[in-house]
């Protein structure tokens, strides 16, 4: 393997720890709003429940807000080291592939812009949403997060899948097409992929990380979404294999499929670890088979496959890549370190009863069971 290919291949695993690790914080975000509603059962409007009875002395506890407050501290120590996966990928692609950079961004711009732009939304409407109470102000954030997550849930999977698919480019390496040539069949399937995928992954690392009436509504939106979650993986992952997978790629569509079916096996036995264990397995083998689909161009030309771009023209010199691989190879196992140390901190589950009452509201009472 030479720089060029191992780069390649790094900026592959990048952008799989982003969608792992991102992927969960999306789906968190897609299913806010659901989730911080609460379900019919726990709202008590099909009969007393063991939630609600447990409950009952606790007039705040299941609220909108506070089960919405539940649902967001589950990511709230993660989900800005989370993001550092993208900015280490967007800066290994320029320095490793500039052609393929400038390439990708100058077809894909506004695209990106909307992307970015919903990403700050996100940020600022995580970041602010407790500073004024006011529900006005929170249902805003509310909303900004549901648009910084729905929206680059579904843009990523467009993105890859134009990727994959190539893009008009000239002999100069320049985009020559019009925005709407980037809506094709195969794109939106992979828009609808991620978004769905990304829902579910969410939704059962909800149910691993929390606890009562939440966890509960979490299982039934993940058991919801598994069906057709799994039928447009299967055949979005059919799809690009027949028309741009080789031989070897068959094994990723293989783990992806398996850890959907695994998954939903663990999620319906009550398995929660196990759940998320295979949405994740899903997450990184779809990501693999697009990154193999590809390989060795990294953004095909559909105009003449002599413009494509691949790991050898696109890259940077020898030199360049070789300071990288050393830097490389001494910051990420310390940054790796890290953030695995992170999530062991916050390991364990959060319910309504760790949520402190907001401002002005009384001090909640906590009954033994």
């Amino acid at each position: 393997m030479g720089l060029q290919e191992f780069w390649f291949v790094l900026i592959g695993v990048l952008f799989t720890g982003y969608f792992v690790l991102e992927g969960f914080d999306f789906g968190v975000g897609m299913l806010m709003p659901i989730l911080g509603r609460g379900s019919a059962y726990t709202r008590g409007e099909r009969g007393p429940s063991v939630v609600t009875q447990a409950a009952s002395s606790r007039p705040d506890a299941l609220t909108a807000d506070t089960r919405r407050r539940v649902v967001l501290n589950t990511i709230g120590p993660v989900w800005d080291g989370n993001e550092v996966w993208l900015i280490t990928a967007g800066g290994a692609l320029f320095a490793a592939f500039p052609e393929w950079y400038a390439s990708m961004f100058s077809g894909f711009y506004l695209a990106l812009l909307l992307l970015l732009v919903a990403l700050i939304l996100r940020i600022c409407a995580i970041e602010y949403r407790g500073k004024i109470d006011d529900p006005r102000w929170r249902a805003r954030c509310d909303l900004g997060i549901g648009i910084g997550s729905w929206v680059p849930a579904l843009a990523w999977g467009w993105v890859f899948a134009n990727i994959v698919r190539g893009v008009p480019l000239d002999a100069d390496k320049q985009f020559t097409g019009a925005f709407g040539e980037l809506f094709g069949p195969y794109a939106l399937l992979g828009a609808l992929t991620t978004g769905l995928l990304f829902a579910l992954h969410g939704a059962v690392f909800l149910a691993l990380k929390t606890a009562g009436e939440v966890r509960d509504d979490a299982h039934r939106a993940a058991r919801l979404l598994l069906v057709p979650t799994t039928l447009v993986v299967v055949g979005f992952g059919l799809w690009t294999q027949f028309a741009y997978g080789s031989g070897w790629t068959w094994i990723p569509l293989a783990l992806a499929v398996f850890g959907l079916l695994g998954g939903a096996a663990a999620l319906l036995a009550g398995r929660d670890g196990w759940s998320f264990a295979g949405t994740a397995l899903t997450v990184l083998a779809a990501t693999a088979l697009l990154f193999g689909a590809l390989f060795p161009d990294v953004l095909p030309s559909t105009i003449d496959p002599a413009f494509n771009l691949t790991v050898d023209n696109a890259s940077s010199t020898p030199y360049t890549l070789k300071v990288m691989s050393w830097a490389a190879v001494i910051v990420t196992p310390v940054v790796l370190g890290y953030q695995a140390w992170t999530y062991w901190v916050f390991r364990k589950r959060i319910s309504v009863e760790h949520i402190p009452p907001g401002i002005g509201l009384p001090p909640r009472v906590v009954t033994e069971e």
